[in-house]
């Protein structure tokens, strides 16, 4: 029978504190709302005593995210009074408030950040947990840096704030020293001595990456007996992270014959959820990240598009729609076979050639594919037309002829002209910024009602002749469109990136099918 496994997330609290991670209070409540669209079991929404902004956004936060019974909400404390105060009165308003409390249990904590004895930390603990539990029916201890801990005195820790009366205890591997078996096997003997002393109380891990172990050391306790699992989204948090949610919560789903859990987790809002924190938080998720990489359902290696057109099991374990996003992406690179050319030529409506043809196109695809990197559909029509030169659907497509930025505090403006149907087209706007006007002066010429959701911006080499990689995603009609450019210019670059977007439109809008 699978066992449920619950998912607390810790995003607000020890996500925020990657540097230049800090969140103002609307954006915090915006994350907590997804967070809960998202299906987690709790939220984790900030540290209260550190300031009162965060105060004020985890009482916000409980208040308006808090306000059901289907979410807990809760916030870090130390072992001391006016920490645990500021939690409950940030809490106490949502309707399960928890209050978390965090103390060192090993050695090097104990001796060296605390310069205390054992017992006296484990006294302070104790008379922590039985204060906060005067104020709250629900208490989770956590016992900071257990991997590193002796045993006996972790267990004795957690048997005597249980006696005390906390309702979780959570082992966290705080600096991610841990490796899966031995983080497996302290975890079963830890369940199995908790849940003879008190079946009720669950047991919760919190692993970081600093060795790139979090997600599996923390699927190791789940196996092990661990009831919930602390993550946050994208991995993000101290030093080299934690836990990811998302890896965490899909490895469960594709191999739940090995784990036999589920959670509540409504994986389709995983990817929505990813974004919003990436961009609030001005992290950028690494293109080859599991689950939440950009690259992460793409293909473009010839054989992997041969295998997956042929069956998509061959190399696909996870659905991309089952984390929210479009179907698999075949990427047309000049490492992309005949099979995917092919495939994306039908898919146009071109499909009557002969071997003889296809290979001269394909030949001409790839001249283009070293040339630009990334081949789109609106190339392929261009392709096609070139070599029959019949059809002339292509001149319905923008092409870049010129452009003019200028940068100021000011006033940023630009000025554009492309080429449609033969005739260059001009236009000029000024903006917020140079990208804004720059933009601004592309739709103006498109006569497009678009609405720029994405920008991104990165370097792919070095030296002066340094290319610049763009990536922009963009809103037409309720549907997004995702391109990319690049160029040693980036203001061209993030132009031919936005015309690429635009005629990956008039493809799909626009321009009937032959």
């Amino acid at each position: 029978m699978a066992r449920k496994i619950w998912v607390f997330d810790t995003t607000l609290r020890d996500g925020e504190q990657v540097p230049g991670a800090k969140l103002n209070q609307y954006e915090k409540l915006e994350v907590a709302q997804q967070l809960k669209k998202l299906g987690v079991d709790m939220i984790e929404a900030g540290f209260p005593s550190s300031s009162t902004g965060d105060f004020n956004a985890v009482k916000e936060i409980a208040t308006k995210v808090g306000n059901t019974d289907d979410i807990i909400i809760t916030a870090l404390a130390r072992a001391v009074k006016s920490d645990i105060d500021a939690v409950y009165n940030s809490v106490k308003d949502a309707n399960n408030p928890l209050i978390h409390i965090v103390l060192g249990t090993s050695d090097i904590h104990v001796e060296k950040k605390f310069g205390k004895s054992k017992d006296q930390i484990m006294d302070i603990g104790v008379e922590a947990v039985k204060y906060a539990k005067s104020l709250l029916p629900d208490v989770q201890y956590s016992t900071e840096d257990a991997s590193r801990s002796d045993f006996e005195y972790l267990w004795k820790t957690i048997e005597s704030v249980v006696k005390a009366g906390a309702t979780i205890i959570n082992v966290p591997d705080t600096v991610g020293y841990a490796e899966p078996e031995e983080f497996g096997e302290l975890i079963f003997k830890l369940n199995d001595r908790l849940k003879n002393l008190d079946d009720t109380v669950l047991l919760s891990v919190h692993c970081h990456n600093d060795l790139g172990m979090a997600t599996a050391n923390t699927l190791a306790a789940i196996k092990n007996g661990a009831d919930k699992v602390e993550c946050t989204i994208n991995g993000i948090g101290e030093r080299a992270g934690n836990a990811a949610l998302e890896e965490v919560v899909m490895s469960m789903n594709t191999r739940s014959s090995i784990y036999q859990t589920y959670t509540n987790i409504n994986t389709k809002e995983i990817m929505n959820t990813s974004k919003l924190v990436s961009s609030f938080m001005g992290l950028d998720v690494q293109v080859n990240k599991a689950i939440t990489g950009d690259n992460a359902f793409a293909h473009s290696s010839g054989i992997h598009q041969d295998g997956l057109l042929k069956s998509r099991d061959a190399y696909e374990i996870i659905s991309p729609l089952e984390v929210g996003l479009d179907d698999m992406e075949l990427v047309l690179t000049a490492r992309s076979g005949r099979h995917a050319v092919k495939n994306a030529l039908n898919k146009l409506g071109f499909n009557e050639f002969t071997d003889i043809q296809f290979e001269e196109i394909f030949a001409d695809f790839l001249e283009m594919a070293d040339k630009k990197k990334e081949v789109y559909n609106h190339d392929l029509y261009i392709i096609v037309e070139n070599y029959f030169k019949e059809s002339h659907i292509s001149d319905n497509f923008f092409e870049l002829v010129d452009l003019q930025v200028i940068s100021n505090t000011s006033f940023p403006s630009a000025s554009v002209k492309l080429k449609k149907e033969g005739q260059i087209l001009e236009g000029s706007a000024v903006g917020s910024g140079p990208i804004d006007a720059l933009y601004s002066a592309i739709m103006e010429i498109s006569q497009l009602d678009i609405q720029l959701q994405e920008y991104n911006i990165s370097s792919v080499s070095r030296g002066k002749e340094a290319v610049g990689k763009v990536k922009i995603q963009v809103e037409f009609r309720g549907e997004k469109y995702t391109a990319k450019a690049t160029d040693t210019d980036i203001m061209k670059a993030s132009a031919l990136a936005f015309i690429n977007a635009i005629n990956n439109i008039v493809v799909e809008h626009l321009v009937p099918a032959n």
